[in-house]
């Protein structure tokens, strides 16, 4: 067996397993009302997102950890394998928690998944990465190597801009020798403005539901704040490129 099969083996292996358990979390789950088990799915849509939290919240209260593990579980398989979705999550965990406890919990989950993908193609994807990005996976290369005495601000930077795609940095900084540290803590930071507009979306989604009315100019404020940190870094990429390339 080559070295490429192989690795392609072992990581449908590791996901079925983590399949399975992402299914015990499914079936363990607090017995759901049969006419709520049709948005009981992994979102794909803010409609999705909307239906899913206006059905957690109502277990919440009396199931707090459950719910919060099994989004925790679901966020980081979709982040270890590059499954889109993601996105939906963080809306969700906006509409159910405290702004400060969804950014957290957002920021946790994308580096411990992130983290977990980087170990997956530590130990399987070398060959595989350069094979099918040998470009992209040069350039990287360099580009750390130009940087690796400041690491951690370059992994940030590299998740706040989107000159890169987030699955291709977490399955090529093991390859390039990033270091794991560095590599989990400048995601932990790096995603936090991206994510400020998608779970203060989910407030304001959590905010409609409850009034039944338009948002407040309140949250109209709070949206267009967050909408505008989380664009900075794309009014700034001109010079963040020039300071990192």
């Amino acid at each position: 067996m080559g070295e490429s099969t192989k690795s392609i083996v072992i990581l449908s292996g590791v996901f079925l397993l983590s399949s399975v358990i992402l299914a015990s979390v499914y079936y363990t789950f607090p017995e759901l009302d049969p006419s709520e088990k049709q948005y009981f799915r992994l979102p794909r849509s803010y409609d999705d997102a909307l239906n899913l939290g206006r059905v957690l919240e109502r277990y919440t209260e009396k199931y707090y950890f459950q719910v919060i593990s099994a989004m925790i579980c679901v966020y980081i398989f979709l982040q270890t394998f590059a499954i889109p979705g993601s996105i939906f999550l963080s809306v969700l965990s906006g509409f159910l928690y405290p702004f400060a406890v969804a950014l957290g919990l957002v920021c946790f989950c994308s580096a411990t998944g992130a983290s977990f993908c980087y170990l997956l193609s530590q130990y399987l994807g070398r060959k595989l990465v350069y094979k099918y990005f040998p470009d992209r996976a040069n350039k990287y290369a360099v580009l750390v190597r130009n940087h690796k005495d400041d690491l951690l601000s370059y992994i940030i930077f590299l998740r706040i801009t989107p000159f890169l795609p987030n699955w291709f940095i977490n399955i090529a900084a093991p390859v390039v020798d990033v270091p794991l540290v560095p590599f989990y803590i400048g995601t932990f930071l790096g995603v936090a403005p991206p994510s400020f507009v998608a779970i203060q979306g989910g407030k304001s989604l959590h905010e409609l539901t409850k009034s039944g009315n338009t948002m407040s100019l309140s949250s109209v404020i709070l949206l267009a704040v967050f909408a505008t940190i989380s664009l900075i870094p794309v009014f700034l990429r001109t010079r963040l490129r020039a300071k990192f390339d």
